[in-house]
């Protein structure tokens, strides 16, 4: 059986790679300045922050329609016998549900599964999926690895301002970290497909530290490990981190580094930097 692969633009996949191994995308959608624009493909985080800045209300964001999904389903399954669609966490976005209506207009053919993430949290799981159905795996098999890194990966970032998750209501168990003191970096991560806090550390330099501690504790007595990282505009911030992770002695390798998409750029601000990573 030939199974395709359906992801949305949230997995923050750079378009050249999707294009390469033939993963479809949904765009999300951004509506800013009475315009709504379509995910990674019509505005960039640049010109979303620059407008910001110049006084323009902050963005919002939309999920795809049915009729999006339908559309992407009807030409997978012209190429394949099942889809497999991997999406962002339903506790962040209506997205998955978009996806589950579309599903009924090809029963049994179209597989929708809630990554429980985001951006390459949602990517990493799309290429692991790639991969495996390469080397021949069945759905079944592809599928249980993909519940195993749901299950367990890491996941740590941290942001320049709090703001734009604020009023973009996907500040979840962050909230507590509204009003912190002027120098201290909150460090984020996804709970149950919800963003939450992990703490807060004074300082650039310091944040780095403390998710490298995390990092290590969670690595510790794991084999090979693979680290996909993210940042939004600036990106000498995850150079940084990710020298600290790659040489901190365990055994992780980079598998991809990709800034973030206008969409959850939109949510996360500018200055946005960290990483996924999962066992092998």
């Amino acid at each position: 059986m030939k199974v395709a692969l359906v992801t949305d633009s949230t997995s923050d996949l750079p378009k050249p790679l999707r294009e390469r191994l033939g993963i479809r995308a949904v765009p999300l959608y951004v509506n800013l300045g009475g315009r709504v624009y379509r995910d990674w493909e019509e505005i960039t985080p640049e010109e979303i922050f620059r407008k910001v800045r110049q006084g323009e209300a902050f963005p919002t964001t939309s999920q795809p329609s049915p009729e999006d999904f339908l559309k992407a389903y009807q030409d997978a399954l012209a190429e394949a016998d099942h889809v497999l669609s991997l999406h962002i966490s339903a506790k962040l976005s209506g997205t998955v549900q978009s996806a589950e209506l579309a599903a009924q207009s090809f029963p049994g053919r179209i597989t929708v599964l809630d990554s429980q993430a985001a951006s390459l949290g949602i990517g990493m799981m799309v290429l692991r999926a790639h991969e495996l159905l390469a080397e021949g795996q069945s759905l079944k098999e592809v599928l249980q690895e993909l519940e195993r890194i749901r299950r367990d990966h890491f996941v740590r970032f941290s942001v320049a301002t709090l703001e734009f998750l604020k009023r973009g209501g996907r500040i979840g168990g962050a909230q507590a970290l509204l009003g912190t003191l002027l120098g201290i970096k909150p460090i984020l991560t996804l709970k149950d497909g919800r963003v939450e806090a992990a703490g807060r550390a004074r300082g650039e330099r310091k944040a780095k530290e403390e998710i490298l501690k995390d990092f290590k504790a969670w690595a510790a007595g794991r084999g090979r490990i693979r680290a996909f990282f993210l940042y939004s505009a600036e990106e000498q911030a995850v150079k940084e981190l990710k020298e600290l992770v790659l040489s901190s002695g365990l055994p992780v390798e980079e598998a991809l580094v990709s800034e973030l998409g206008a969409v959850i750029a939109s949510h996360t601000g500018p200055g946005t930097y960290g990483f996924y990573a999962y066992s092998l």
